[in-house]
């Protein structure tokens, strides 16, 4: 797998992880583990030489469809047509990989997503 090289004021592909009033919630979700999910995402993004970062964010909206997980693309990735997805259902370690393996691999504009997240997006809420 091929990394994308970072350039000197390049943005990296993110990830902002909703942790509002339903996602990382353990009464609506009681079986995920919402605290190790961030600090795994956050490993990740350590771990990533800066092709990574990670932050959370109040609700982001979907609450019915929660763990939400936006993917950002990177700026190479936005230069070359990719726009952010909306990941919902992100309540297993299944989805954490697909996830990171999309951004290991370059994320949205750079690398199609896994075919098991395409199944999980969900539409951003209206403004």
């Amino acid at each position: 797998m091929s990394r994308v090289p970072i350039r000197y004021g390049a943005r990296p592909c993110s990830l902002v992880v909703c942790r509002g009033c339903c996602c990382g919630d353990a009464r609506k979700n009681p079986g995920t583990d919402h605290a190790g999910q961030l600090a795994r995402l956050r490993e990740a993004a350590a771990a990533s030489g800066g092709r990574l970062a990670v932050r959370t964010s109040d609700c982001l909206g979907p609450c019915a469809q929660g763990n939400i997980v936006v993917v950002q693309p990177s700026t190479e990735g936005r230069r070359r047509g990719g726009r952010a997805a909306w990941i919902g259902f992100t309540l297993d370690d299944d989805s954490l990989d697909a996830i990171l393996a999309w951004t290991e691999a370059g994320g949205p504009g750079i690398a199609p997503p896994p075919a098991a997240l395409t199944l999980q997006m969900v539409d951003p809420p209206k403004n």
